[in-house]
């Protein structure tokens, strides 16, 4: 994520792009793509970065939680727009996600193959959104973008009849979550480039329980949910 953001702000200062960012921040700007936004319907894709992790939920208190470790994944997907009104859009998402979680299970077995489970999730994504817009400045427009999603795990090894005692940790296929963010709007000469922060939060339980009872694994969970934030460049 850092190095997007330096190279982004690199493209800002050379040469080639000093006039666009003199057009940016200027009390004057010249308007750019002053209609595009007024279409019923426009496409676009996006490229991103994610960090997944699990919210835990117990039947009944214990002394060490899971631990989840979190990495940085990646996003890539297209997005179709279609203007409801002038400040309102409806918006559809479909993606690609990939990431990786590891997980530490307290108080099982003494050895890494025991308690550490590796994650490893390959998402396909189909988010709904409402896009909130400003009032448009220059060639800046900020955001509000809410909605529901729904995504299906191609790693989830749910149908497998293995389960964590035999090392393998399964997951529902589908599941659902709610996703709240915000964004810029920002017109060049030749494209709207959007990036935008969201956060995700699931609602449904996808855990699958161990067949082995009982189980140190999955007894003590009521509810596993993920949650994301994502961070999406798009371009229109």
């Amino acid at each position: 994520m850092k190095k997007a953001v330096i190279l982004f702000l690199l493209v800002l200062t050379t040469k080639g792009h000093s006039q666009f960012a003199k057009n940016l921040f200027s009390k004057d700007p010249i308007i750019n793509l002053e209609n595009w936004q007024k279409q019923r319907v426009y496409f676009g894709y996006y490229l991103g970065f994610n960090s997944f992790d699990f919210k835990f939920d117990y039947k009944t208190p214990q002394p060490d939680d899971i631990q989840v470790k979190k990495t940085t994944g990646f996003n890539v997907g297209v997005v179709a727009d279609l203007r409801l009104q002038e400040y309102i859009n409806l918006r559809f998402e479909p993606g690609l996600y990939y990431t990786k979680r590891d997980l530490y299970f307290p108080g099982v077995g003494t050895s890494e193959s025991d308690y550490l489970r590796e994650v490893n999730s390959t998402y396909i994504h189909f988010p709904l959104l409402l896009k909130f817009s400003a009032l448009r400045t220059g060639n800046v427009r900020p955001y509000l973008v809410g909605g529901m999603s729904t995504t299906l795990n191609l790693s989830s090894n749910a149908k497998s009849q293995d389960d964590n005692y035999q090392q393998k940790f399964r997951v529902k296929q589908w599941t659902a979550a709610y996703e709240l963010g915000f964004g810029i709007d920002i017109f060049t000469e030749y494209f709207i480039f959007s990036p935008s922060v969201r956060g995700m939060f699931g609602i449904t339980d996808e855990l699958i329980r161990d067949n082995t009872s009982p189980s140190g694994y999955t007894d003590n969970i009521d509810s596993m949910k993920s949650r994301a934030i994502l961070i999406n460049f798009t371009f229109h």
